[in-house]
């Protein structure tokens, strides 16, 4: 049995980390400011720290209740969009909140250390399937800020010997097929989820942005893992950590379209999806699929929904039951 901090562990793929801890019979300490997410996702058997990540009091707070075996690090501003607007904010916010994490960590002691990444360090790829040999550059300032990220980490290694695990996907999807836990995020981007309230009546019609692109269907194609095992990949890599410092690509290894995944909704629910068809956004690549292919070989990891259709029925089946989110559970 270990005992981990998780940051974000209040957000929708921090709290099914948390789960996955407890699950196992770990001992959890969450630190989140709940600005993005919400106490109720935060298990039973977890101790909430209520603080943000760049808060040397918080942070300090919440290592007082340690010792811990490893420090789980989601917590992070992390829309695309937003990124562009105020670069300077989240490149900024986000780093602050590694570096004051990090810094607390070596002092008190703790060597390991995983990051919640992104594939979208990568940028306009190279190839598809992402592996982890191409070129590193990203086209916002939110791709900027995780890899600014990534490296001051490495100089924690090199310098202090702390191993960090860093973790890059694009997609999470889907909830725990228990219905412990959702994704409830406001503003909502998600596709899924959006799509899913447009079926249900909880959201607006989906737009649909561009029908031409190189793909089958002329729909964007975007790499899908289910959140389940999202959380059992950073519990994957933390033995590697004794050793040395790893980065991974995550994804599914299969794409699915926009049409593709607004069908299967419509399917699983029962209901079909309200939808219209715009222009393309720009910087919106055809086709983003990520390798897990050097995961999988060296954790033994691999996706226990690698489906579209248990991906959506666990969502489905999770916003049925919360149709204002975790809103009703206050």
């Amino acid at each position: 049995m270990g005992r981990y901090l998780v940051t974000g562990g209040a957000g929708y793929v921090g709290s099914h980390t948390v789960l996955a801890l407890l699950d196992r019979g770990d001992q959890v300490v969450v630190l989140d400011d709940l600005s993005k997410g919400h106490r109720a996702a935060v298990p039973a058997g977890a101790t909430l720290v209520n603080g943000r990540c760049d808060d040397p009091k918080a942070v300090a707070a919440a290592f007082a209740l340690g010792p811990f075996d490893a420090v789980l690090h989601f917590a992070a501003l992390s829309l695309v969009g937003d990124s562009m607007r105020d670069p300077m904010r989240y490149i900024g916010e986000n780093l602050a909140g590694v570096t004051c994490v990090a810094g607390a960590a070596v002092k008190t002691g703790v060597r390991k250390f995983v990051l919640s990444s992104t594939a979208a360090l990568f940028g306009f790829p190279e190839r598809v399937p992402i592996d982890e040999t191409q070129r590193l550059e990203p086209v916002s300032a939110y791709g900027e800020s995780k890899l600014v990220c990534e490296r001051a980490l490495d100089w924690a290694d090199r310098v202090h010997g702390m191993r960090f695990a860093a973790l890059r996907y694009f997609n999470a999807a889907g909830a725990d097929p228990d219905g412990r836990a959702g994704e409830d995020h406001d503003p909502e981007t998600h596709l899924v989820p959006l799509a899913i309230g447009a079926a249900m009546g909880t959201r607006p019609p989906l737009t649909v942005f561009g029908t031409d692109y190189d793909t089958p269907d002329g729909t964007c194609i975007r790499d899908y893992v289910h959140v389940t095992d999202l959380a059992d990949a950073h519990l994957r890599v933390l033995p590697l950590l004794e050793e040395r410092s790893v980065r991974y690509n995550l994804g599914n290894g299969t794409g699915y379209s926009v049409k593709q995944v607004i069908e299967t909704v419509g399917r699983i629910g029962g209901m079909p999806v309200p939808h219209s068809t715009g222009p393309r956004r720009a910087g919106d690549p055809a086709v983003l699929v990520a390798s897990s292919e050097k995961l999988r070989m060296e954790t033994g990891w691999a996706p226990t929904f690698p489906d579209l259709e248990d991906i959506v029925h666990t969502a489905w089946t999770w916003h049925a039951a919360h149709p204002q989110g975790y809103n009703k559970l206050v």
